[in-house]
């Protein structure tokens, strides 16, 4: 009996051992799933922290303090340049160090002092015996530590840039032709032509870079004048858009202007108040004698009918 109630203590023990290791296994899964499901969700988020703090760096990093731009995108030997920019941050003292590099050859290097809104400028003459290269030169300016702007610009020597100077023969129709003398860089002259709808001459260019310009228009084919004769101002458009225009000589039979273009550049108006019309003088003298002649010949049919 005694041995009956110890193998049933045995199995009772037993029981609460096995029913104890499965509970424990059971909730240790539990717990070891729940554990792992949280390392993976922690993981996630701080993969995804660490992906945004490393973007938020990258573009800090890539977004500098200053700016650079210059006052033209060409410019030819003896030229000034402007440059110019912006500090969004004025670290005390801190100057603005530029280099100006032509094919990776420094041309010209200075040191400017930022102003207190944090704008900088800086004057450079393009002369020189390091201005002699044709092409494109880079303007870098840095300031602190990791910011650097860059911009370009063109630039041709005097000994690239070509002028020419020569006279063209202008088709007035009727009334004939005549000669306007012109100078032009930065392109070429293709025609001239005389439109006395609107008064102009229209001169077709071929711009292959920002140029200029200059023509001796004679007073006794195209002018502007006012109603007491002097002189007034013409009216100058390139392709369509009105633009200022230079008079540096004035003579008495010719007027002497000045237009810049820029590359790509095709029609020059030059609009007065008269050009030489259609029926032209001697057109008009032509006309007159015809009109002589068939008086005369009525006349002397008149007279021999009487």
């Amino acid at each position: 009996m005694q041995s009956l109630q110890n193998q049933d203590l045995a199995l009772c023990q037993d029981t609460k051992i096995t029913t104890f290791f499965h509970f424990f296994i059971f909730n240790s899964k539990g717990n070891i799933q729940t554990s792992i499901e949280n390392f993976v969700e922690y993981r996630i988020v701080y993969s995804l922290i660490a992906l945004l703090i490393i973007s938020t760096g990258t573009v800090f990093a890539q977004e500098s303090l200053i700016s650079v731009q210059t006052d033209d995108n060409n410019y030819d030997e003896s030229d000034t340049i402007v440059i110019s920019g912006k500090v969004t941050t004025v670290i005390g003292s801190t100057p603005v160090t530029l280099q100006l590099f032509s094919e990776g050859n420094l041309v010209d290097i200075a040191q400017i002092t930022v102003a207190q809104d944090g704008s900088y400028s800086h004057t450079v003459i393009a002369e020189g015996p390091l201005w002699k290269k044709v092409g494109t030169y880079t303007v870098r300016v840095s300031y602190g530590e990791g910011n650097i702007a860059e911009s370009e610009f063109s630039y041709t020597p005097k000994s690239k840039s070509i002028e020419t100077t020569t006279n063209f023969e202008v088709d007035a129709g009727s009334s004939g032709t005549f000669d306007v003398e012109y100078t032009i860089k930065g392109g070429t002259v293709k025609n001239m032509i005389v439109d006395s709808n609107i008064f102009a001459i229209i001169v077709q260019i071929e711009s292959t870079d920002e140029g200029v310009i200059s023509l001796d228009l004679p007073r006794e084919f195209i002018g502007a004048e006012k109603q007491d004769g002097k002189d007034d101002t013409f009216i100058i458009l390139i392709d369509g858009i009105e633009v200022a225009y230079q008079e540096s000589v004035v003579h008495l039979d010719s007027r002497v202007i000045t237009i810049n273009f820029e590359n790509g550049d095709s029609d020059i108006e030059i609009i007065g108040t008269y050009v030489i019309p259609e029926f032209g003088a001697i057109a008009m003298a032509i006309m007159i004698i015809g009109i002589m002649t068939i008086i005369f010949v009525s006349k002397s049919k008149l007279q021999i009918k009487i």
